[in-house]
């Protein structure tokens, strides 16, 4: 073979070798691109969505007070817009330095407490398509369950499911029991208290749907009060009564609405109760979380009481609900009922 020849052949080589490398480049750039839609939602599946940065740092000190805070003006309508510096928060009358703050619609773990005593029969379609409502009305993330309350105590949903965000799941668990019976409402709000510990959503509330006074608990309203105090779960009664029935208490869901920060209603009729369950769902959605470092920091086991003020100059007078204190340590105590079942078909 002639230098010429081999020149040509060497020449030939380099060109083909450089076009497969090109080829190469091409095919490598192309199977990024068609991955690259792939590897975003692999991403996104891993992120959180939808949760505020606030619900994170809220936890960072142990030692923190987290309260939930919802403005209403003269009208009593819902305030929105205020900044940290609209707020003032005391602490056994002392005024606290707020830390943390945040107007964001965060997820929520919820407990639905029912009355299913006999006396709730009439009622029942009326509270189901509330309770239905209200997880219609709430955060797409929150996290539900179910308490079940007649003669005896029981969580709705299957065994094994702790929380729920399926609404299939929900009307299951509201559907699924008799009204029979009498009314141990205490024993379901400390059944709905010792639950809310597993959800993992800082912020939790309780749903109260009764008609009537307990007469059947182990627990006491005294203890019921106490654990409230251990606990930042916001409670929101809806009283159910007939004038005829002479088991009616609206004191004691007033009380349990006010010192939790949340509220009471007493409707005419249980057909207002679904548009009663949206409006909660509402005011949860949009309330205000301050956190702050108490300036007292032992742990004595003394009950501290909190107030929460606001102002704003183009709004005139608004008034503050909030939990009206909490006992410290901010832990609940140890004896919680036990074994609590799950509904039967009963």
């Amino acid at each position: 073979m002639n230098m010429q020849t081999r020149l040509r052949t060497l020449h030939c080589s380099q060109t083909l070798h450089q076009s497969q490398s090109l080829a190469l480049r091409h095919l490598v750039a192309l199977f990024a691109l068609l991955i690259a839609p792939f590897i975003s939602r692999a991403q996104d599946s891993q992120t959180p969505r939808n949760v505020s940065s606030n619900e994170y740092t809220l936890r960072v000190n142990a030692n923190m007070v987290i309260l939930s805070a919802t403005v209403l003006d003269h009208h009593s309508t819902p305030v929105s817009g205020l900044d940290k510096g609209d707020f003032q928060v005391y602490e056994d009358r002392k005024l606290q330095k707020i830390l943390q703050f945040s107007h964001d619609d965060i997820p929520v773990t919820a407990g639905i407490l029912v009355d299913n005593s006999g006396s709730m029969a009439p009622k029942r379609a009326d509270v189901i398509a509330a309770a239905m409502a209200f997880a219609r009305s709430s955060n797409p993330q929150d996290q539900m369950f179910v308490v079940n309350f007649n003669d005896s105590v029981s969580y709705g949903l299957p065994p094994g499911i702790l929380f729920t965000d399926r609404q299939e799941e929900l009307q299951w668990a509201l559907s699924r029991i008799r009204t029979v019976g009498q009314t141990s409402l205490y024993d379901g709000i400390v059944a709905a208290l010792d639950h809310l510990r597993l959800g993992t959503h800082e912020k939790k509330v309780l749903i109260l749907i009764s008609d009537g006074d307990d007469n059947v608990s182990k627990h006491s309203l005294a203890q019921v009060l106490d654990m409230t105090k251990h606990n930042s779960a916001t409670i929101y009664a809806i009283g159910i009564f007939d004038e005829l029935d002479g088991d009616q208490n609206p004191g004691v869901l007033r009380r349990l609405a006010r010192e939790t920060g949340g509220e009471a209603y007493f409707p005419q009729s249980s057909k207002e109760v679904p548009s009663i369950c949206e409006k909660i769902a509402h005011d949860i959605r949009s309330q205000y979380t301050l956190a702050y470092v108490p300036t007292i920091g032992t742990e004595d086991g003394s009950y501290r009481t909190v107030e929460v003020r606001a102002s704003f100059h183009a709004r005139g007078h608004l008034s503050v609900r909030t939990r009206s204190g909490y006992s410290v340590p901010l832990t609940l105590p140890a004896a919680t009922p036990k074994g609590i079942p799950h509904d039967s078909h009963n």
